[in-house]
């Protein structure tokens, strides 16, 4: 077992966010308005600390507007919920005695589950980010949907005394490579071979917890959005690159956009090379196909390397085949992400996995292809960032996806045993 202490919001990255005040909550038809307001601002200060870490009492009142009497009621009711916790120390910024912070309580977790073509990964991931522990499952092949189930549960169940010794466990969120519809069903996922499957809902069976699934590209925007480089920001374009393809996520106006059933961001599908490799899907010359690591790996006589050893290798490579290679999906991905920003508008770009690698190498190219060659450039500014997180993103940003019902309504979370 894995154990990383690392807070995804800790280190350098911006600060300046708004996201635990994004998503409105769940509306409640049974509730009075004063009902539905205690519930809205339980769910901003629990997304606030959630998000931006521990804070004191008069931060909290700063940041969300609400006033000192409201803060210590919202505050008290967390606590007694269970889903916060008081921090010995919260820095003030005033001279005298630091008072009391309040954290969100990684005791309540969730899991955070992956499938990919080479493997299942498993993590157990705290309020407020925390990765207490992660098991992964190697394969030499991708497996169906029955296998996938009886591995991801063969993990769970290798974390099961330790959760209920420990933790309050309030779901798990999947992480599919592929379309996934609101119900958890996986309607294609190429990496896979996987078609028109209900994954969330056989893994909840088997779980005996609920389950929501979604896009790990969609997946990683929300979480890079929210405590990446992405923070505070409105409008952000993602995408992901690996051995398996590219994936997008989009968020606008602060809302990760879903699009028909889920399926918006499949942006790896975009034609840039017509009549070239075929792609999963079915055509020829998709992105994801044409900037692949896999071209590259071969020519430098490489089976496998993670991100930060192909960020070596290409970075020391003269070797004019591979060279030239870099230049040619280089260029591929610029006319894509001029045509992606032509058609979105974001104010950030975030490459991540292996085009994090092309950005790398790239910069000075690729930047010019989101601030000079799209229409309307002039006057515009546009963040061209790689993922802060790198391959720690994937290990908890499914998590969310299970947070997501306790973040939009608090007090609906089942009681402590005890109480």
């Amino acid at each position: 077992m894995t154990v990383a202490a690392r807070r995804p919001g800790s280190g350098d990255a911006p600060r300046d966010t708004a996201w635990w005040a994004a998503s409105p909550p769940r509306t409640m038809g049974a509730r009075t308005t004063n009902e539905e307001v205690r519930q809205q601002n339980l769910s901003t200060v629990l997304r606030l600390v959630h998000v931006e870490g521990p804070q004191s009492r008069s931060h909290i009142g700063t940041a969300t507007g609400l006033n000192r009497s409201t803060v210590t009621a919202l505050v008290g009711e967390l606590l007694e919920l269970g889903l916060v916790r008081e921090t010995e120390q919260a820095p003030t910024g005033r001279v005298g005695r630091p008072s009391l912070g309040v954290a969100a309580d990684d005791a309540v977790v969730s899991l955070s589950i992956r499938a990919e073509p080479d493997a299942v990964t498993v993590a157990l991931v705290g309020l407020g980010g925390t990765v207490h522990s992660r098991l992964r499952h190697d394969l030499a092949s991708a497996p169906n949907p029955r296998r996938f189930v009886q591995i991801a549960s063969s993990l769970v169940d290798g974390m099961r005394a330790d959760i209920e010794r420990h933790y309050r466990l309030v779901g798990a969120g999947l992480a599919i490579p592929g379309l996934v519809d609101e119900s958890g069903t996986v309607l294609v996922a190429p990496p896979l071979g996987w078609k028109r499957e209900a994954i969330a809902p056989r893994l909840e069976h088997a779980l005996g917890i609920p389950v929501t699934a979604g896009n790990d590209a969609s997946v990683g925007a929300m979480a890079e959005a929210r405590f990446g480089v992405g923070r505070g920001t409105d409008n952000l374009l993602y995408l992901g690159g690996s051995a398996y393809g590219i994936g997008g996520g989009l968020i606008f106006d602060g809302t990760l956009l879903r699009g028909t059933s889920g399926f918006a961001g499949e942006l790896g599908h975009t034609v840039v090379v017509p009549g070239g490799t075929r792609c999963g899907c079915g055509r020829r010359g998709c992105l994801g196909v044409e900037v692949h690591p896999g071209r590259l790996l071969e020519l430098l006589g490489r089976r496998r390397l993670d991100e930060d050893e192909l960020d070596i290798e290409l970075g020391v490579a003269r070797d004019p085949a591979v060279r030239a290679e870099l230049e040619r999906q280089v260029e591929l991905l610029s006319l894509a992400l001029t045509n992606f920003v032509n058609a979105f508008a974001p104010d950030t770009v975030v490459l991540s996995g292996y085009l994090g690698v092309l950005l790398a190498t790239s910069r000075e190219q690729l930047s010019h292809a989101i601030r000079v060659d799209p229409v309307g450039a002039e006057g515009r500014q546009i963040r061209l960032e790689r993922a802060y997180m790198r391959s720690h993103l994937m290990q908890f940003a499914p998590a969310e996806l299970a947070f997501g019902p306790l973040l939009a309504d608090p007090a609906g979370l089942a009681p402590r045993a005890g109480r």
